[in-house]
């Protein structure tokens, strides 16, 4: 069995961390590996979303295997432990900015450390209700080394971010799910079913408009009212000009279920 596996089924692709024994601790080679699916996937038109989640119900991801990590060998450099992050464990995240369709982490069991960081750089988080989540690195005198001080401000907010990056304090899935850390919570039994439905219900609705949409929605946080209203004008004139724009306004009125074919 690989230790990262890839699947595409009904327009949903799949990565699945494939190492439970190792409560699914990524290597630089799945890194690698992670990186170039998200790439592949950017361009297969037969994945119109992309599901990220763990084997098994213990752990999500516990972040970087412990045996491959710059600090466990004291002979490197400050530049070498510097590339081993920018250089390699980051294209994920680089990767999945670059990629304009949704990624949804399903949140199996414990997420710590990159871990955590790998779930919160997607686009939406379910999570099962036995899941607990920290950042962690504080407690090996690390920074966070994935993103997690980017991205856990912009879902949480500064203050409640820092709070848990300054103490790596576990949340439950119910905590982080009152606080905005993930979208939604489920029973464990139905974390996989629920995971598919949600992936299904997006992957079912015009490509070309969900595209934009994510787009639009990123590119507007970064930006002026002015500037986001232009933008969004231009994706409006595209979107409408589609054939599945055509086609959502006739299976309307026709009360049909409409056939999207991504143009």
């Amino acid at each position: 069995m690989a230790d990262l596996e890839w699947s595409v089924a009904d327009g949903i692709g799949t990565i699945r961390l494939n190492r439970p024994e190792q409560r699914n601790a990524f290597t630089f080679d799945m890194v690698a590996e992670w990186a170039e699916l998200l790439r592949t996937a950017r361009t297969d038109d037969d994945v119109r979303v992309v599901v990220l989640t763990g084997t098994g119900d213990k752990a999500f991801c516990s972040g970087v295997d412990l045996s491959s990590i710059s600090n466990a060998n004291p002979d490197l450099t400050p530049l070498e432990r510097k590339s081993q992050l920018h250089d390699q464990i980051h294209r994920v995240a680089l990767e999945l900015e670059a990629l304009d369709k949704p990624v949804i982490a399903s949140i199996n069991g414990v997420a710590v450390g990159a871990g955590l960081d790998m779930a919160l750089m997607c686009d939406l988080r379910i999570a099962s209700r036995s899941a607990r989540m920290s950042e962690g690195y504080v407690k090996v005198g690390l920074t966070p080394g994935d993103g997690g001080a980017y991205y856990l401000p912009r879902l949480v907010g500064t203050s409640k971010a820092l709070e848990l990056l300054l103490t790596g304090d576990f949340v439950t899935a119910d905590e982080a799910h009152r606080i905005g850390m993930v979208n939604r919570v489920v029973d464990p039994e139905d974390l996989a079913e629920a995971t598919t439905a949600l992936a299904a219900q997006i992957a079912a609705s015009p490509p070309v408009t969900v595209r934009m949409i994510k787009r639009a929605t990123y590119q507007s946080a970064g930006t002026d009212l002015r500037t986001a209203l232009d933008l969004i004008s231009s994706h409006f004139a595209v979107v409408a000009a589609t054939e599945d724009a055509a086609e959502a306004l006739a299976a309307m009125k026709d009360k049909r279920p409409p056939v999207f074919r991504g143009r």
